[in-house]
């Protein structure tokens, strides 16, 4: 019994010593990094993003008009 809790008490106290640091400086880096919000990139290339995606809106809105009107059971097909 004295062997095997000997053999967990190694990996246990190296774990708290070594990784255990390790990932928690890891953890509230990342959780900082979420906090701050979105770089001045990245909000650009989201507006960029929803400026395409409004116009692709518009697109598909303007395609399924002149599919009513010159196929009007089109979307039962």
């Amino acid at each position: 019994m004295n062997d095997v809790v000997q053999l967990l008490v190694i990996p246990v106290v190296l774990f708290m010593i070594i990784v255990a640091p390790i990932w928690l400086v890891l953890h509230y880096r990342s959780q900082s990094k979420v906090n701050r919000g979105l770089s001045k990139e990245e909000t650009e290339s989201l507006v960029r993003l929803t400026r395409k995606s409004e116009g692709m809106s518009e697109r598909l809105r303007t395609l399924e008009s002149i599919l009513d009107a010159e196929v009007p059971d089109w979307r039962e097909r």
